[in-house]
């Protein structure tokens, strides 16, 4: 992972944001929801940050390395870890799916971090990962401001084609892709649609198999 200073100094600050766009977390909600198995079922969330995401889908349990995060993150019923997507503390052939919302920016070696899912990942379970593409709207916008931001000054921003081969070449197959966000981050006040590709939105959700 990245440097996790900003994180653990300014925790609120990031947590707020939800507040501020809370039609664009719904839309994010919306397209992970889609993508992640049904049933009964057990997963965990990668980098979950303060806990928004994994409360919003239902999810119990998952892995974060800021310390103020993991607090906020405890205060909503959320049973999380300290540890990164590179080193997951669970044993093989673990869980039915793991999910990446918006945290692999924050890494610098994704092939370890998809080598590590598919690790802890049971035969034919399911790795979602969502995102902000490089060279979509948002993406633009982020990076066009990431000298002057708290938090994207040490992200990076991969494209859509470089996950999708770090996907691949981690042990995954049958990807399948679908888009949200598809307009300039504060023109979104109503929930944005998911559709299937990843050509038009900003945010993109790529659902991969283990092999």
């Amino acid at each position: 992972m990245i440097k996790i200073e900003p994180f653990e100094k300014h925790a609120v600050e990031y947590d707020a944001w939800y507040d501020k766009y809370p039609a664009v977390f719904e839309s994010e909600v919306e397209a992970l929801q889609a993508a992640l198995p049904e049933g009964d079922i057990h997963g965990i969330e990668v980098g979950l940050g303060t806990g928004r995401m994994a409360l919003a889908l239902g999810l119990k349990e998952g892995v974060e390395p800021a310390d103020t995060m993991r607090k906020i993150a405890r205060e909503r019923g959320i049973e999380v870890i300290n540890a990164t997507a590179e080193h997951l503390p669970y044993k093989d052939l673990h869980f039915d799916f793991v999910l990446m919302s918006s945290c692999i920016s924050y890494m610098e070696e994704l092939y370890l971090a998809f080598q590590e899912a598919n690790r802890v990942l049971k035969h034919g379970g399911t790795l979602v990962v969502g995102f902000v593409a490089k060279d979509s709207i948002i993406g633009k916008f982020y990076e066009a401001k990431r000298k002057k931001s708290l938090f994207y000054k040490q992200a990076n921003f991969y494209s859509v084609e470089k996950v999708s081969v770090e996907l691949i070449n981690s042990g995954f197959h049958f990807l399948e892709f679908s888009q949200t966000l598809f307009k300039n981050l504060d023109e979104i006040k109503d929930v944005e649609p998911t559709l299937k590709g990843c050509d038009k939105g900003s945010f993109i959700v790529i659902k991969a198999i283990k092999k």
